[in-house]
């Protein structure tokens, strides 16, 4: 261990900031075990919502009703009380609503479509072999930035990239004589920081976006909010990403690392390999991009024709469209067919029967989703039926107004707040589907669209999940860290990944705020930047 590495493992473990970097951490991981599991904490919240409306209704709590004139729902006194939940209606609607706000949660069925599809294209080997030929086909000088760019892309399959990519990035800078550990990094950063940018749109969209469209329908019932929405600012986030991911890499942690000694490791590295795809698979990989082009020129000839068969039959329009209502239906179009030809050509997948396994695999990966589901749909369908949504919001909206914080520095505490919630509650669907219908109403009363909001979410989301111990797979990255240097801990792996957080909050809020008030761009399709009732 050189003389960098011995300060930092003894500043760590005695006073200074390197004690109190270690106490915050602890501090964090304690509070973050407090918590229970995600079903549990969903469990937990409708029986909360239940309660406070009971007392919040005796109270007669009430609000005016923000909405527009002939709003579904508007009380004829122009007034949205508190409706309480306990009582002998209120009981009654939570027993017969059970099964169809579970059956009605929008996320539901489009993240379980959009997987099938997906689910073709990673058990067949075309996510993974894509990811190594994109990695180990660059020069050594591009191969930081190839490696967080994949790290980007491929949380379109998440665990993919936890399980095949970071371990690739370690053994890859070894072998070009590099610190295992920044190319570790460099595609943790990647995969979990950058989360929620893509080139393409993936089951993430379509899951946050069903929740912020069921929380906007809280001012707006007849809202609709897209999976496409951020499709334009999170394409142009996997290059910003992927280049600051680089430049902390290269000029933070790969110098703060110093020259790797392999006396460290708990392993014999001598016996670490790496697959290059083999000539099939790069046949494979040739096709299933014939496949994908023909694919998209298809979808093209439906919606670029100014009588496209797939634009708005009304106006004639993209936005609107049944292309873009049945984005999820494309999504798993294009990851199936191209997934499906990969298989046929390397042999991964023979027959119809191999299709349906692949499927089925997946489907049955999603129980704990499906558990989760459940509990958060009634806490979501609780929160529209009780009105707190919708008075906490105009509550909150009116507390950011008196502050002065109505204009878009609002976003920036936003996005803070977001970052930090992420660390104790990892899950992005859990994390939004309990404070969208807080955040979402109440930006929107101050005047931005719902589309943004979700934006500005995903950012404060992703920056943190690196250093997140309650992210599911920090522990999997700590083993694999711990094959590289054997007395590392996991304040050694927060502290190795917090430049990340730092430069990629600071960083992706700036872009965001360029993009979308300074530019004045959409972040997505028809996406409005500002809320109009």
């Amino acid at each position: 261990m050189n003389t960098e590495q011995t300060n930092t493992v003894s500043a760590e473990s005695n006073g200074g900031k390197g004690g109190l970097f270690s106490r915050f951490l602890a501090t964090v991981e304690f509070l973050g075990n407090l918590l229970p599991h995600p079903v549990t904490l969903f469990a937990l919240l409708s029986l909360f919502i239940v309660v406070l409306s009971g007392i919040l209704g005796y109270f007669d709590i009430a609000v005016a009703d923000p909405r527009p004139e002939g709003a579904k729902g508007r009380e004829a006194d122009g007034m949205i009380e508190v409706i309480s939940l306990m009582s002998a209606e209120g009981l009654q609607r939570i027993v017969t609503g059970l099964v169809t706000n579970f059956t009605g949660f929008a996320p539901l069925g489009t993240v379980l479509v959009a997987l099938l599809g997906v689910s073709v294209a990673e058990h067949s080997g075309l996510l993974s072999a894509a990811m190594r030929a994109l990695v180990m086909n660059a020069s050594q000088r591009a191969v930081t930035f190839a490696i967080v760019f994949a790290g980007i892309i491929s949380n379109t399959a998440s665990e993919l990239g936890y399980v095949v990519l970071i371990p690739l990035a370690a053994m890859i800078f070894h072998s070009l004589g590099r610190h295992p550990l920044a190319g570790l990094a460099a595609a943790f950063a990647g995969v979990s920081a950058g989360y929620s940018a893509n080139l393409l749109l993936g089951t993430v969209d379509p899951l946050l976006s069903g929740i912020t469209e069921a929380a906007a329908h809280m001012i707006a019932p007849d809202y609709v909010v897209g999976p496409e929405v951020n499709w334009y600012f999170m394409f142009v986030s996997t290059f910003v990403i992927a280049t600051m991911g680089a430049l902390v890499t290269e000029k933070i942690v790969e110098p703060r690392l110093g020259k790797y000694d392999a006396s460290e490791a708990s392993i014999d590295l001598g016996n670490q390999s790496m697959d290059a795809p083999t000539s099939l698979e790069k046949k494979g990989l040739r096709w299933a991009g014939i496949a994908f082009i023909a694919v998209c020129a298809v979808l093209a000839l439906t919606v670029v024709p100014e009588n496209g068969i797939l634009r708005h039959p009304e106006t004639g329009e993209v936005a609107g469209s049944p292309f873009l209502k049945g984005i999820v239906a494309f999504i798993f179009i294009t990851f199936a067919i191209p997934g499906f030809v990969y298989g046929k050509v390397t042999g991964s997948m023979k027959n119809d029967k191999d299709v349906i396994n692949a499927m089925s695999k997946s489907m049955g990966a999603m129980g704990l989703y499906i558990t989760l589901v459940f509990f958060a749909a009634q806490f979501v369908a609780f929160f529209k039926w009780t009105n707190l949504g919708t008075v906490l919001a105009v509550k909150g909206a009116a507390l950011l107004q008196a502050a002065g914080l109505d204009g878009p520095a609002v976003f920036i505490l936003f996005i803070l707040m977001c970052g930090v919630v992420n660390l104790s509650l990892g899950s992005a669907s859990a994390q939004w589907a309990v404070t969208a219908p807080i955040f979402v109403p109440m930006l929107m009363l101050i005047g931005y669209a719902p589309e943004v909001i979700q934006a500005a979410y995903r950012i404060g989301d992703s920056v943190t999940n690196v250093i997140a111990p309650m992210m599911s797979y920090f522990g999997l990255i700590l083993a694999m860290a711990a094959r590289y240097r054997k007395d590392l801990g996991m304040g050694t792996l927060i502290a190795m990944m917090l430049p990340y957080t730092m430069v990629f909050i600071v960083g992706w809020t700036l872009l965001f705020y360029v993009w979308v008030f300074l530019l004045g761009m959409p972040v997505g399709p028809g996406a409005a930047t500002y809320y109009q009732p």
